[in-house]
Formats: C-alpha cells, structure tokens, sequence
C-alpha cells in the first residue's frame, strides 16, 4: 500500500509583525501510522489562536517556542482512521492537539470523544472548546460578575469576547462591547444581545467608550491591549476587576509598549487577574453542562470564520490577528 500523503504548515523564519506566506511553509510528508496503544486521526478542522503567534517569536507561558521547520500547533477535531488502542475506534469522532496538518497521532491523552449527533465539528473547537470554557473561567473565576454591573469586553465579536459577554449577559451584567467597524457592532447588539457597543476604529473612541458606561465600569475583560486597554482603564469603577486574558494588538507590534498608568489600581482599588487557560482545565465539564444548557435555550452561539484547504491556513491565520474575523478562525480540511 502507498504512504498516505500528509499536509502541514511549518514555520520558516520568525515573524516581525503579522506573519505572511514566507514565514509559513507547507511542507509534504508522509501521514505517520500508529503504533501499539495509539490512533490516527483524519483532520476535519483546525483551529487557529493568537497563542500561536506568541510561540513563533520563541518560548512563552503559552509553551514552548516553535522551532524553525517545526509544525504549527493548533486544537483539531477529525475522524479515526486508523487505531490500535483499546479505547478509540476507527471512526470516532475527537478534538486533540494535532496541529496544522492532515493527519496526526493520538495516544489518548488528552483526546476528548465527541458524539456529531449532538456536537458539530465547529461548536467542538469554538463554542464548546478552548474559546468558550476560556471566556467562561475568566470571567466567573477572575471577573466574579454581580447582577447589575457593567461589563466592558474588547474583542468583543472574538471566539472568547463573544462568549464572555453572552455569559455577563445570561449573569445579569450591563455588556458593553468593544470591536471594530459597524458591521461587528451590529452583530453585538443586534445578534448576541449586547446592550450596546462601541467602534474603536471610529474617530473619539474614548469619548463614545466613557458614554457608553456612565457609571464606570466594574469589569474590563482584556482581550486586545494597546490604546483600546488604555481608553478602558480610565473608565474602571471602584474596586473593579480587570481580567487579563489576551493582548492581541500586541502581539504582532514589534515596538515596545509603555503600558497604562497603574495609578487607577491604587486610586480605585482593583483587581488586576491574569490567567492562563491551563491552570483550569478541570472546569471543562462544569462549563460544558452550562453552555449545552444556554445553546439549548437559545442564549449561547457563536459565529464562524472557515477558509477551505490547509493551505489557507496562514493568510486566515493574519486576517485574525489583523481583527479582521468574526468569532472562531476554522481551517475545514478537504481531503481528495
């Protein structure tokens, strides 16, 4: 029997700024074949993350850096195609970290069944994966949202700024979002529900920003960084949380970034939260049970990007580091 053919992205040379077609490569290799107490998975989707970038600048909290020829890693839902472990079959269905490539290898670690009568491939890496349980434990464990707040989330038409305000939405809170251009902000408030939201690409930004949430606001859900972070942090009420989940605009900026004033966690007496979603992988179950019961309802969804082919995959890759996406950023694997 002929090798089976495998597609991956691998990263060529390290990105200054957005990264393009010349920093990622695909490459062809062979699909590699399980061994005693392992399973081969048959990609159907990947999923992209701005945690990626981080990593092709070298090592971070998010992991270890990526090594030049190295795969890109990215969470994967696909099919069983092959297996010689006792719990897998071929033809289930499952999201593990196979990274950007056609074919990978399981030993079951970490590898979650999903059954696609219930779940589809999309909800399993967006709504129901990484994206939404980080929204979720951000803000519940970090953001602590009381009825009547107000909750202000930039990237807010994002895979996880979008579930955090759905979330501070079904919690009782105020939800201001941040994102830009008027298409998004019509998706926030008219679609999701949001109570209002604001457009940092227009012009008085931090004018529309500070009227949008007369009383301050008592949690800032930071997703991007930069001068959107900063317009935000002089609006936080006292003793309000400030959680710190992503730094989007930042990543890709290779110039230094002065930072806000830290008087106002002084003056006000917050909270300021990083976290990393690692740390809390135990609350998967607890928040699964809850989305299953918002998106049967009707009160949880999310949008998705999809480009087609693996080799997509870089330039979807800038278009979401670049904001230009709405919700979670999917490569559909097409096999011949």
């Amino acid at each position: 029997m002929p090798a089976l053919e495998n597609q991956q992205i691998v990263l060529a040379s390290r990105p200054s700024g957005l990264p393009d077609a010349k920093h990622l490569q695909l490459r062809i290799t062979s699909a590699p074949e399980p061994q005693e107490g392992q399973f081969q998975i048959r990609h159907s989707y990947i999923g992209l993350s701005p945690s990626a970038r981080i990593r092709m600048g070298g090592d971070s909290a998010y992991g270890a850096g990526i090594a030049l020829g190295e795969m890109v890693p990215g969470q994967t839902v696909g099919v069983v195609s092959r297996s010689r472990h006792p719990r897998f079959r071929e033809g289930d269905t499952v999201v593990t970290n196979g990274g950007w490539q056609e074919y990978s290898l399981s030993s079951g670690k970490s590898a979650l069944l999903i059954d696609p009568a219930k779940v589809s491939p999309q909800d399993a890496l967006g709504v129901l994966g990484t994206s939404g349980l980080t929204a979720y434990v951000g803000l519940t464990t970090f953001g602590r949202p009381a009825s009547g707040e107000t909750l202000v989330v930039s990237a807010a038409s994002g895979s996880v700024g979008s579930i955090v305000g759905q979330i501070g939405l079904r919690l009782g809170c105020r939800v201001v979002g941040i994102t830009g251009g008027p298409e998004k902000c019509t998706y926030l408030t008219q679609t999701l529900g949001f109570h209002t939201a604001v457009d940092h690409r227009a012009g008085e930004f931090a004018t529309t920003l500070s009227a949008a949430c007369p009383h301050g606001a008592d949690i800032y859900f930071e997703n991007v960084g930069g001068s959107v972070r900063d317009a935000a942090w002089s609006l936080m009420a006292d003793f309000g949380r400030v959680v710190i989940c992503g730094m989007i605009a930042e990543y890709n900026d290779i110039s230094s970034s002065r930072g806000p004033s830290w008087f106002p966690i002084l003056s006000k007496r917050l909270v300021v939260s990083g976290f990393l979603l690692r740390d809390h992988m135990d609350r998967a179950e607890e928040y699964q049970a809850r989305a299953m019961e918002w998106i049967a309802r009707g009160q949880l969804r999310m949008r998705y990007d999809i480009s087609d082919g693996l080799a997509t995959a870089p330039a979807a890759f800038a278009r979401m580091l670049a904001g230009s996406n709405f919700g979670k950023s999917l490569v559909r694997i097409t096999h011949d």
